[in-house]
């Protein structure tokens, strides 16, 4: 049971993981963590090769380490999907989030939407693998059916309580995206 339960809290994480890293208006660190440099060669952590501020609630202020790694750090985020131009300034980069418009909010709300319907079916993905496990289980008499009965039960008030949680983020992030 206990298992079941950090398993869907992996899919809540997961979940938490993906709403930061949507571009909601609001600069957050989490936009850039994603983000891979060709650094010597080797591709790196943007976080590896800079440290990453937010001065303003729109603008992500990226300090480099190593001045060489400054046209490969500018080029990792011409090429990543974060659709941000670079503004350099000797070993400082700044990325400045424009206005979103409506219909932007609007197609980040479905993706958004998107995100937290994968998070339910995962969920539910593996509440049924455990009441398959149960159902065997009782199956081969190792349990008996009103123990069966129990784990299911509970299985089903884990899961519930774990769905409550999604629908409270997707509420949360649906609210912070489509505030002006």
């Amino acid at each position: 049971m206990s298992d079941l339960k950090q398993r869907m809290e992996k899919s809540l994480d997961s979940l938490k993981s993906q709403f930061s890293s949507l571009r909601v208006g609001r600069a957050h660190p989490d936009m850039v963590s994603k983000i891979m440099v060709s650094y010597y060669g080797t591709p790196t952590p943007l976080k590896q090769v800079a440290s990453v501020s937010i001065p303003e609630s729109r603008v992500i202020l990226l300090t480099v380490f190593d001045k060489g790694a400054v046209k490969d750090i500018e080029r990792a985020i011409m090429t990543s999907d974060l659709g941000l131009p670079p503004l350099v300034d000797g070993t400082t980069i700044r990325l400045r989030l424009p206005e979103l418009t409506e219909d932007r909010r609007k197609e980040l709300v479905k993706q958004m939407k998107k995100l937290s319907e994968d998070a339910r079916v995962a969920m539910r993905n593996l509440r049924r693998d455990y009441i398959d496990s149960i159902k065997a289980q009782e199956k081969e008499k190792m349990i008996t059916s009103d123990e069966s009965k129990g784990k299911q039960d509970e299985a089903q008030k884990i899961t519930d309580a774990m769905m409550g949680l999604v629908d409270q983020l997707a509420k949360d992030k649906e609210s912070d995206i489509m505030t002006v």
